[in-house]
């Protein structure tokens, strides 16, 4: 027997947590199932809209002003800017006061761990005080055991870049005896607790540490930091930091693991729990079951622990991710969506799926399905594969987000809309 629900999402990344919560909001019952754990854990926390143009203009001051000029099938021309801001304001909603930049239109352009500057439009708010639009000095700290941040070497990067700001570089051991490649859950652990800071008095790790820095300083008025403070406490690890050295603190957003990512996954979920949304992982989708005129999909087929299971649903949404989160897939014969078997338009010639250069126009990095513009997958003459199946987030085509800086834009303008037709149409 099926296990039912009326809209059953696929993928438990930023896209599919969006249309899930969008469906439920508009009163359908609602199931996500994912396999993997998201990619949100490995992103770097920042939501992006548009950075630059497909032809590589930018970074854009405003992505709402480059939106009408996207090419035809890109997914912002096809749901549209009023369906861009309602994710944004989903978004809004889910990070409450843990995020800043809904205040304007415009990109922030926030520094990265590799001295580079991502326009971004909403960003953590242990990020804020670190913009590079901000004309304060800035003394940039790293920790001597963690090697995915070199600040000294990230200060100088943003100086040759321009920063209207002097910034400075400096490294210092972390006030409590590590291993020698610590995880950054460590560092963030250990700031939480604030417990066994021997150099201060009062047994503080933040306290301690704020002394370690306090050395450095030479006048700056803001002390950027690895985002590694905290993880459950970590505004309150920030303020400290702030009382202590008496200068504003901010988090310098880091690759994977990441726990401004870690955190936004946590509020994502919450989410899920207050709309009653009911979740199931680690068991993958591997098929499904069409209706019986073949232009609707009855059910899914699911794998739990070698015996697939049936999930039926009045609608369903795609939300698996795109190559890198495999739910678009290739090898040698071609490129495919694995599960619904959408078509996924791509050269014959794998030599045309990339370019020479390692910076050129890849092909590869657009593959993905086709949707209309209520985000069903379209076949190869244009034609709606299913009527009840709707895509969203990185498993769509048209467009490169890594390039673009609007993959996490992508996700919550067609998870949004993907959801509440979803939802809506139950």
């Amino acid at each position: 027997m099926a296990i039912e629900q009326e809209v059953l999402v696929i993928g438990g990344g930023l896209a599919g947590i969006t249309a899930a919560v969008s469906a439920a909001r508009a009163g359908a019952d609602v199931r996500l199932v994912s396999y993997k754990q998201p990619t949100l854990r490995h992103a770097s926390g920042l939501i992006d809209v548009l950075g630059y143009t497909p032809d590589g203009e930018g970074p854009l001051v405003d992505p709402f002003a480059a939106l009408s000029d996207l090419p035809e099938g890109h997914p912002y021309e096809r749901v549209g800017e009023d369906a861009v801001r309602s994710g944004l304001a989903l978004f809004d909603d889910f990070a409450d006061d843990t995020y800043e930049g809904n205040h304007t239109e415009r990109n922030a352009l926030v520094p990265t761990q590799g001295g580079r500057v991502k326009p971004t439009a909403r960003y953590p708010a242990s990020a804020a005080a670190g913009l590079a639009s901000d004309e304060r000095d800035a003394l940039l700290v790293g920790f001597e055991r963690l090697v995915e941040f070199d600040a000294p070497l990230s200060a100088d990067r943003l100086n040759a870049a321009g920063a209207p700001f002097r910034a400075r570089g400096a490294t210092v051991e972390f006030p409590v005896e590590l291993s020698a490649d610590p995880k950054v859950t460590r560092f963030a652990h250990l700031l939480d607790r604030d417990e066994g800071g021997e150099e201060s008095q009062d047994g503080s790790i933040r306290r301690a540490l704020a002394q370690r820095v306090a050395t450095h300083l030479d006048g700056e008025t803001r002390v950027g930091f690895p985002a590694v403070l905290g993880d459950d406490h970590p505004e309150a690890v920030r303020a400290d930091l702030e009382s202590h050295l008496g200068v504003d603190v901010f988090e310098v957003p880091m690759g994977p693991p990441s726990l401004p990512g870690l955190r936004l996954e946590e509020r994502l979920y919450d989410a899920l729990d207050r709309e009653g949304v009911r979740i199931e992982t680690g068991n993958p989708v591997v098929g499904y079951e069409a209706g019986a005129d073949g232009d609707w999909v009855a059910a899914v087929t699911v794998d739990r622990n070698g015996a697939t299971v049936p999930y039926a649903a009045e609608q369903f949404v795609l939300a698996t991710g795109g190559l890198v989160g495999k739910g678009i897939d290739s090898d040698r014969a071609g490129v495919e969506e694995p599960i619904f078997d959408c078509h996924v338009a791509h050269p014959p010639d794998r030599y045309d799926w990339f370019d020479d250069d390692a910076f050129g126009d890849h092909r590869f990095a657009r593959f993905g399905v086709d949707p209309d513009r209520e985000l069903r997958p379209r076949g190869a003459r244009g034609a709606v594969e299913f009527d009840n199946l709707r895509a969203a987030g990185a498993v769509l085509g048209n467009y490169d987000f890594a390039a673009e800086k609007s993959g996490s834009g992508v996700s919550l303008a067609t998870g949004t809309l993907a959801g509440r037709l979803a939802g809506e149409t139950t």
